[in-house]
C-alpha cells in the first residue's frame, strides 16, 4: 500500500466526503499498466513526522485500508505515446522518438500529404532501462520505479527543406498513432525561430512525494498559442536542464513526456542536462571544490532516463564509473538559420584539458560567422547571477576562469542558463563588469549578454542576494550589471535574421513581452544598457508573432485539457460510511471501520 504515486485527500477535493459518498476526476497518463484506487483511513495520532514529501507535509498512512477499486487500463492498439522531435544533426532528417508497451517492431510512416505516405516508412531501432540501471534511491528502489516502457528511436530522411510533412508512428499490429506534422529543417533559411527556458518539469493532479511544477502548464499553454500563430514556420524548443524533476519517481517523466507532446510532436525539441537529471553521490567527476554543489539532486537516476529518453545530435557521453550505462547528450551544436546553438554540460568536467572543453573551443573557433551570424551557448547552472546560491559559487569561479575567456575571444552574443527558477538579463559582460555598447559616442565592445532563463515552471526561488555588509537584512540591491530580474513564470523567444538576433521574455500571467534584448551581427548590443534605449512597449512591432487571435488562445488552451497529463491516485479520509464499499466495483474490506 505504501507504494503508492500519488494520493488525494478527498476532505479537500470532495464537498461531499463526510457522507460516504462523492466524486472526483482525475485525468489518467498510460504508464502501460492497470491502475487501482484505494481508500485509507487516516488519523491525526498516527501522522508521523519523520515520513514528509518534499514540503515537508506527512506522507499519508496506509494502515487502515476502507475499499479498493477494480483494475483500469488503457485499451490496445491505441498506437505509441510520448512523441516528440528532435533535429538529427544532418540535412534533411528528423529524429521522432516514442514509447510502447513491448518491443515489437513499430515504425514511422511520413509524406507532404495527410494520409499518403508514399512508400516512405522507417524502422525505429528500440531500447530501454531497467531498475538495475539507476544508480541510488528512491530510482532503485521499489517506491520510485515503474516500468518505463520500450523506448523508440527513428530518423526520416530524405526530407526538402521548409516543408510541411505529415507522419505516424506504429505498425499495423499495435495500432499508429494520431497523425501529426511538422516543418522540416530549412538550412538555407535567413531567419532562426526558437522557444528558450530552463527548470519546467510538469504538474499532476495529485499530491505525491516530490513537487511538482503546475506552471508548466502555462508555459506549454502559451508556447503552443505561439506555435499556432507561426503557422508553417520552422522552428524549435530549447529546455536548458531540469527537463522533468522525477528525481527518481520515474513516473514523473511520463507526466512530462504527456505534458509536452502537444508542442514536441510539432517541432524538435532540444535538452541539455540539469543536476535533477544527473547528479549522485558517487559520480564520477567531482573535485574538492565541488564537494557542496554535486549532491543527491538527480534521485539516483544518474542521468539514465535522461540519456535514453532523448537523442541529441553529436555523440558525446560520459562512463558513469558504475554499472548504469554511459551519460549521453552531454554537449553538440547545430546551425538554425543564422545563429550557431551550443549546448554544454554543467554537470560534468567542462574545465580545460576536459573532452568537454576541447569540444567548445574547437566548435566555436570553427563557426563560420558569414553563414551564421550569431552564437548562442546554452548551460544549466549560469556563470552569472544575482540570486542568493552560494552554494554554486566555486563553480562559477571555475566557469569564469576557464570558459569566460572562451566565449569573449569567440565573440559568443548570448549565453543563456537555468538553474535559478528566475528571469534575469545582464549587460554585455566580462568579469563582472558591463561592456560599452557604443552610446554618448563611446566605442561599443562585443561581449556575451548572460541571461537566466530558469522560469518556467519550478516555483522554489532564493532571494535575491543582500547587501555584504547587511546579509541578514532583506534588502536586495539590484546591482548595475543586472538589467531587469523577475520572479514571474514564463519562456523566452528568440527571432534572428542576419541582421539582428532579438531575445523577449513573455509572461506566463498575461502571455505578453515583458523584458527585450536586441543584439547586431556585428555584436553590438542595441538596447537594453544604460539609457535603455529598448521599450518593451515596442516589442510588439518586431514581428508577427505577437498578433494572435482569440481563437489561438482558445485552441491552445483547449488541446492541453483535452490532451490530458495526469496518472495514478491514491486517497483517503477520516471518516468513511459503509456505502462507500459497496458501491458497485468496489471490494467492502473491515466493514465496522467508521
Amino acid at each position: 500500500h505504501h507504494n503508492f504515486i500519488g494520493y488525494k485527500f478527498l476532505s479537500s477535493s470532495s464537498s461531499t466526503w463526510e457522507s460516504g459518498a462523492g466524486s472526483i476526476s482525475l485525468p489518467l497518463t498510460s504508464l502501460r499498466s492497470n491502475y487501482t484506487f484505494r481508500i485509507f483511513r487516516w488519523t491525526e495520532s498516527e501522522v508521523n513526522p519523520q515520513i514528509h514529501d518534499q514540503d515537508h507535509n506527512p506522507l499519508p498512512g496506509t494502515k487502515h485500508l476502507l475499499a479498493e477499486s477494480e483494475t483500469v487500463g488503457f485499451e490496445l492498439g491505441r498506437g505509441p505515446e510520448q512523441i516528440h522531435l528532435a533535429l538529427a544533426g544532418r540535412e534533411g532528417e528528423m529524429r521522432v522518438m516514442f514509447v510502447a508497451e513491448d518491443p515489437e517492431e513499430r515504425q514511422v510512416r511520413y509524406g507532404e500529404k495527410e494520409g499518403e505516405w508514399e512508400g516512405d516508412v522507417a524502422v525505429a531501432r528500440v531500447g530501454r532501462y531497467e531498475r538495475e540501471d539507476m544508480c541510488h534511491a528512491p530510482a532503485n528502489e521499489s517506491v520510485g520505479w515503474r516500468d518505463p516502457g520500450w523506448i523508440f528511436d527513428a530518423v526520416m530522411s530524405g526530407l526538402k527543406g521548409g516543408v510541411k510533412y505529415y507522419y505516424q508512428v506504429g505498425s499495423e499490429s499495435k495500432g499508429w498513432s494520431t497523425t501529426r506534422s511538422f516543418v522540416s529543417w530549412d538550412k538555407s533559411s535567413n531567419e532562426t525561430i526558437a522557444f528558450l527556458f530552463g527548470d519546467m518539469g510538469t504538474a499532476t493532479p495529485y499530491l505525491t512525494f516530490s513537487r511538482t511544477q503546475d506552471e508548466s502548464i502555462s508555459t506549454i499553454k502559451w508556447i503552443l498559442r505561439d506555435l499556432e500563430a507561426l503557422g508553417d514556420k520552422p522552428t524549435f524548443i530549447s529546455h536548458i536542464g531540469d527537463i522533468s524533476y522525477a528525481r527518481g519517481y520515474s513516473w514523473l517523466w511520463d507526466e512530462f513526456f504527456n505534458l509536452i507532446e502537444p508542442v514536441a510532436s510539432k517541432v524538435p525539441y532540444h535538452v541539455c542536462i540539469g543536476n535533477h537529471e544527473y547528479d549522485w553521490p558517487s559520480q564520477p567527476w567531482k573535485p574538492d571544490w565541488a564537494n557542496s554543489i554535486y549532491g543527491t539532486d538527480g534521485g539516483g537516476e544518474c542521468g539514465v532516463p535522461y540519456s535514453l529518453r532523448f537523442n541529441m545530435p553529436g555523440n558525446s557521453s560520459e562512463p558513469t564509473g558504475a554499472h548504469a550505462p554511459a551519460t549521453r547528450n552531454l554537449y553538440y551544436s547545430f546551425d538554425m538559420g543564422p545563429v550557431h546553438f551550443v549546448y554544454m554540460s554543467t554537470e560534468t568536467n567542462f574545465l580545460q584539458g576536459s573532452s568537454q572543453y576541447d569540444f567548445l573551443k574547437h566548435d566555436l573557433e570553427s563557426v563560420d560567422r558569414m553563414k551564421t551570424p550569431f552564437v548562442v551557448v546554452q548551460g544549466h547552472r549560469p556563470m552569472y547571477t544575482t540570486s542568493f546560491e552560494s552554494r554554486d559559487a566555486p563553480l562559477r569561479e571555475k566557469m569564469l576562469e576557464h570558459l569566460e575567456p572562451l566565449f569573449v575571444k569567440n565573440n559568443v552574443n548570448l549565453a543563456l542558463w537555468g538553474h535559478v527558477h528566475r528571469y534575469e538579463r545582464f549587460c554585455p559582460l566580462k568579469n563582472f563588469t558591463c561592456g560599452s555598447m557604443g552610446q554618448k559616442g563611446k566605442d561599443w565592445e562585443a561581449l556575451p549578454v548572460h541571461v537566466v532563463i530558469g522560469m518556467a515552471g519550478q516555483d522554489w526561488q532564493p532571494t535575491w542576494e543582500p547587501r555584504p555588509d547587511h546579509p541578514h537584512d532583506p534588502v536586495y540591491p539590484q546591482p548595475k550589471r543586472s538589467l531587469y530580474r523577475t520572479g514571474e513564470f514564463g519562456y523566452t523567444r528568440l527571432i534572428a535574421t542576419k541582421e539582428k538576433l532579438t531575445l523577449s521574455f513573455v509572461g506566463n500571467h498575461d502571455g505578453e513581452v515583458h523584458d527585450m534584448v536586441e543584439i547586431l551581427a556585428s555584436g553590438q548590443v542595441l538596447n537594453g544598457g544604460d539609457d535603455n534605449n529598448g521599450k518593451v512597449g515596442a516589442v510588439h512591432k518586431v514581428d508577427d508573432v505577437t498578433r494572435y487571435s482569440f481563437s489561438h488562445y482558445v485552441w491552445g488552451g483547449s488541446v492541453l485539457v483535452l490532451g490530458g497529463f495526469v496518472g495514478y491516485v491514491l486517497g483517503f479520509v477520516s471518516h468513511a460510511r459503509r456505502q462507500i464499499a459497496t458501491e458497485r466495483g468496489w471490494t467492502s474490506l473491515k466493514t465496522e471501520e467508521r
